[in-house]
Parts: C-alpha cells; sequence; structure tokens
C-alpha cells in the first residue's frame, strides 16, 4: 500500500507568465497550471515530483529555481524554449493568456512509487505530449489517486468537441476532479456546472469540485454527498494561479483524512490568499492556518 504521504507526482506544463498591465512594465512570474499545483502542495508540506519539460534559458531556470525553493522535484526534459504565455490583466485582475507553447513530452516512469498523480492543463490534451502522459495514468491507475483539472485554454484547445472528448477521457481516468465553472461554459455551452458535475460524476470519479470565483465552490460525490463553500472577500491583485492554490489545498486536505466540508473551506481560503497578491503565489501552511484562524474567528 502507498503512504498518503508519498509524493505527488504532477505531470505537465511549466509556462513562464508575461504579466502586462497598462501603464505598468512587464512582470515575468514562474507559471503552468501543473506547476503552481507542484509549488501549493510543496509550501503545505506535501512531497511533490514535477514531470515537465523546460528549456535551458533564463525563464526556464527562473522556473526551476522557484520551483525547488519550495521543496519541488523538477524531472524535466529539454526543450529548445521555455513555453511562455503573455497575461493581460483587466480592471479586475482577472487574467487573459496568449500562449507561445508545445508539449513533446517523451514516454518516461516515476523514480519512485507515487502517492497521487495529478494531470491538466495543457500538458493532458496537446499532443504529441499528450499521449505519454495518459500512458503513464493508465499504468498508475487504481494503485495511486489520481486527480485532474482540465484548466481550459481556448486558445489552445482546437475544436470544441474533439477538446471536449479529451477532457471527458481525463475525467474518466481521474478519482476527483476539479474545474472551474469558466471552465465549464467553453465546454458546454448553455449547461449549469450542476448538471455537468453530474454527467462527469457518472464517468467515474469519486469526487468533482466546481470552483465559482467570487461564489465560492461546491462538490458533488458519487455517494450523494453536496457540499458548497462561500467564498473569502479579498482585495483582487489579480487571479493568476487561483484555481491550482485551490486544487493544491483540496488535494492536501483529502489525503490528510479532512471531510469534504473542511476540503472546501481550506481549498477557497488558499484561493482568495493567492488572488490578493500578485502572480501564482499560493500559501504556505503556516500561512493557510492563520487565515481559517481569522475565517473561523468571523464566523
Amino acid at each position: 500500500m502507498i503512504s498518503p504521504a508519498s509524493p505527488v507526482l504532477v505531470i505537465g506544463e511549466c509556462v513562464a507568465d508575461i504579466v502586462r498591465t497598462d501603464g505598468a512594465p512587464d512582470r515575468v512570474h514562474p507559471g503552468g497550471s501543473p506547476a503552481n499545483l507542484a509549488y501549493g502542495l510543496a509550501r503545505l508540506g506535501r512531497p511533490a515530483v514535477l514531470l515537465t519539460e523546460l528549456g535551458q534559458d533564463a525563464n526556464g531556470r527562473l522556473i526551476r529555481e522557484h520551483l525547488e525553493s519550495a521543496g519541488v522535484v523538477v524531472r524535466a526534459a529539454e526543450v529548445a524554449r521555455t513555453p511562455s504565455a503573455v497575461v493581460r490583466l483587466d480592471g479586475q485582475g482577472r487574467a487573459q493568456y496568449t500562449f507561445d507553447i508545445g508539449w513533446t513530452l517523451p514516454p518516461a516512469e516515476p523514480e519512485a512509487a507515487p502517492g497521487a498523480v495529478h494531470l491538466g492543463s495543457i500538458g493532458a490534451v496537446t499532443e504529441p505530449g499528450a499521449a505519454s502522459v495518459l500512458a503513464l495514468v493508465e499504468r498508475w491507475r487504481g494503485r495511486a489517486q489520481v486527480s485532474y483539472d482540465p484548466n481550459v485554454r481556448p486558445a489552445l484547445m482546437g475544436e470544441r468537441a474533439e477538446a471536449v472528448r479529451r477532457v471527458e477521457r481525463c475525467v474518466a481516468l481521474s478519482d476527483l476532479v476539479k474545474a472551474s465553472d469558466e471552465d465549464l461554459a467553453w465546454l458546454y455551452p448553455g449547461e449549469s456546472a450542476e448538471a455537468v458535475a453530474e454527467r462527469w460524476l457518472a464517468l467515474g470519479p469519486s469526487v468533482v469540485a466546481i470552483t465559482l470565483g467570487a461564489d465560492g465552490a461546491f462538490a458533488l460525490t458519487a455517494e450523494g454527498e453536496r457540499v458548497r463553500a462561500a467564498a473569502v472577500p479579498v482585495p483582487v491583485a489579480d487571479t493568476v494561479g487561483a484555481g491550482d492554490a485551490f486544487m493544491a489545498a483540496l488535494l492536501h486536505a483529502r489525503a490528510a483524512g479532512t471531510d469534504l466540508s473542511g476540503c472546501l473551506t481550506r481549498a477557497v481560503t488558499a484561493a482568495a490568499l493567492t488572488v490578493s497578491r500578485p502572480g501564482a503565489n499560493p500559501p504556505t501552511a503556516a500561512e493557510l492556518s492563520a487565515a481559517l484562524e481569522r475565517r473561523s474567528a468571523a464566523c
């Protein structure tokens, strides 16, 4: 049996986020949804191994140093240029992305048995690398808990019907799935988030969690449990990495045996801390504990 303290194997892209705001100089932040998740897990105290691609360039060095500073073990195939994304922020701090990215991950195996496996975002649906990701997940399914976050990027998803097919294949491989209401609105126009969550549960996951921005989040389980958590009101610096911080806190809390309501509360609180400061800057364990204490005292 694999210990819950065994590392989470996170598979997916690293991206240098070039944050661009009118009237201000560009800022470069380490990013990429899977990389952000690995970083968030490590800051909460859960060992994480990131299987990814990086270039031997300034952005690649920045990202590697950032991840390793939190204790993430980086296993990176070398590519000619580290992927990047220009991130434009609107007046409310919401991010829009323009990508310069490819994904060619070769077949790989973890050096040690993972306690859990996470896939998501560009790396889970972009060929040719997605084939390596899914093959690895299929080999470990049933021996390690699998989680998935589609983190939809419409500009990179191609034709919608094919994108839905790819996403639903990943959902069917997973034990826990998280998505945002914006993800679902693009994948399934006109359908309610609750209806899509029910459909995804029928594909096989035991838990489906949906984030709703300022309206918090809800989660459904295969056993019929229905849980909601209110968002934490905070001044928003930007929304970069908020969903990844949510997912990291959710996975960390689930592995610790926290009930689903407590998991969602921890997750929305972690997301709030992240949006309150620039870039994908998820909380440490101490910061999250302090925020939860403040939240409890205010109730």
